[in-house]
């Protein structure tokens, strides 16, 4: 079930939200068990068979938790624990993974191995994730609560369970342990629909818009068509729109759902590409992920305490491993593999500038300028990489990037798609139209205030001002709703990982 279908908008949620406080009127323990079930069923939408995959993960997970935390100070936990990862880990190569060696050990060896009969279970690396988390925390004695039912509410909670925010059970369980969480509030249900709202419309509006531009010249290259320079860059540059567009419009809708069961989520998508070098994207994009992969790999690892040499290979390794975890594909271990040496170059630049004492260049207007620009540039390359699903489509979009010579030729005026990768544009065929709608998407990335900004600017002064905005939120969901209805409700990129 998507977030932007009818069924979730106008059957489900209004189901759950009404059953949810009814219930608790009686009773919080049921009110919690009425969101499990819900969750699960919504988890079970796509295919039923896979909520027992999640639910023997969950026990399984749950009972090696609660042995862990009631044996800690006995030192016979350690064991326990790195069997649990084993088994996480084991459990999500199985699925995800089983294929990719395939093919790899076909590829080197030349093998003729056939493909394992493998479907992938949505959401699995975010409830692995989070579940992994949950045994480090109770490994370390910072969780220390049990209630199983708050457990399954933690890790099946629906609108986390697809595609995140990767949770820790210190954020969830006191929200679900509160008696406040309980009650109906007007001032949460009205900012969750602002944020469901403004996700919506940065999905159905924007992202699914950039899509139409980006799929045609990346299936294109799949046939082995070179693109030339501007459509390479309208490809790519169309890709890292709606990537964008539809994570953050996932991540405030999330958001959104949360709060209206007086629920708050963790931050998790912070205007990213604002920021002035890598190192600071990476605190603002994919923000729960990005602090899981530092707080349970990077410092496990040594982080920066055994001097630079092995903080750069601590980083590079971060990074591949987070790369491999978003796709089982040798274009996402590029990606990653680039966004380390991404990251180890700004140390090092940070290092050098600091050492000269320039690095007060990067406080003026135009450094920082320079830095976003520079830093935007690095990550679309690396977005090329995430998108393709080879090495040779890869190569050609960023061929065709970097063939500079060809400007002088070019008449912007004349420039279509037709012939090359069929009619595809609408409502026009100039590419002028869609260059113009790039410069709209980066403006807004690049100028416009975030979600977080834009619903903070809004305060109430009574309720019936709450209700009254509620109704007209409800009404332009509704006109979202109408515009995308032509097209269907589109799956998040990030439910594919």
């Amino acid at each position: 079930m998507l977030f932007n279908s009818y069924e979730f908008i106008l059957i489900y949620l209004p189901i759950v939200f009404v059953g949810f406080f009814w219930i608790a009127r009686s009773s919080h323990r049921l009110a919690g068990l009425w969101l499990v079930v819900a969750s699960l069923s919504f988890y079970g939408y796509w295919n039923p068979k896979f909520v027992l995959l999640l639910l023997a993960s969950i026990t399984f997970n749950y009972a090696i938790g609660y042995a862990i935390g009631h044996a800690r100070n006995t030192g016979k936990t350690k064991p326990l624990f790195m069997a649990a990862i084993a088994a996480n880990l084991g459990l999500l190569g199985y699925f995800k993974y089983t294929n990719f060696f395939i093919s790899t050990i076909n590829g080197i060896s030349g093998s003729g191995f056939g493909m394992a009969d493998v479907v992938l279970p949505l959401g699995i690396s975010f409830f692995t994730f989070t579940q992994i988390a949950f045994l480090a925390d109770v490994y370390r004695g910072i969780a220390r609560e049990y209630h199983f039912i708050h457990y399954l509410l933690f890790v099946t909670y629906f609108p986390h369970l697809i595609a995140g925010p990767v949770l820790h059970h210190k954020q969830m369980m006191p929200q679900f342990a509160a008696p406040l969480t309980y009650r109906i509030s007007a001032e949460n249900v009205a900012t969750g629909l602002m944020f469901f709202t403004i996700g919506l419309a940065k999905k159905v509006l924007l992202a699914d818009s950039f899509s139409e531009y980006a799929s045609p010249v990346f299936d294109a290259t799949k046939g082995g068509v070179q693109p030339d320079f501007i459509v390479a860059w309208t490809g790519a540059l169309s890709y890292t729109l709606q990537l964008y567009f539809d994570f953050s419009g996932y991540s405030d809708m999330a958001i959104g759902i949360s709060l209206l069961f007086g629920v708050k989520l963790p931050l998790n998508f912070n205007s990213p590409y604002k920021a002035h070098n890598i190192i600071e994207f990476w605190r603002r994009w994919h923000m729960t992920l990005s602090q899981f992969l530092r707080d349970y790999l990077y410092i496990p690892l040594g982080g920066n305490r055994h001097g630079t040499l092995r903080q750069h290979l601590n980083l590079m390794v971060t990074m591949l491993l987070g790369g491999l975890w978003h796709g089982a594909n040798w274009t996402f271990v590029v990606w990653g593999g680039l966004h380390g040496l991404y990251l180890v170059l700004n140390h090092a630049f940070f290092w050098v500038w600091k050492k000269t004492g320039i690095s007060g260049v990067q406080s003026t207007h135009i450094g920082r300028a320079l830095g976003t620009v520079f830093t935007f540039v690095l990550v679309v390359i690396a977005w090329v990489f995430f998108r393709a699903q080879t090495f040779e489509s890869a190569t050609l979009i960023l061929g065709g990037m970097a063939a500079i010579s060809e400007l002088h030729n070019l008449n912007f005026g004349a420039l279509t798609f037709d012939g090359l990768y069929g009619r595809y544009m609408t409502p026009a065929d100039s590419l002028s139209y869609v260059l113009w709608m790039l410069g709209i998407g980066m403006a807004l990335v690049w100028t416009a205030p975030n979600s977080q900004h834009l619903v903070s600017k809004i305060k109430f002064r009574s309720e019936i001002g709450i209700f009254l905005f509620i109704g007209v939120l409800f009404f332009w969901i509704f006109v979202l709703m109408a515009i995308s209805a032509s097209r269907g409700a589109s799956e998040f990129i990030y439910f594919n990982f």
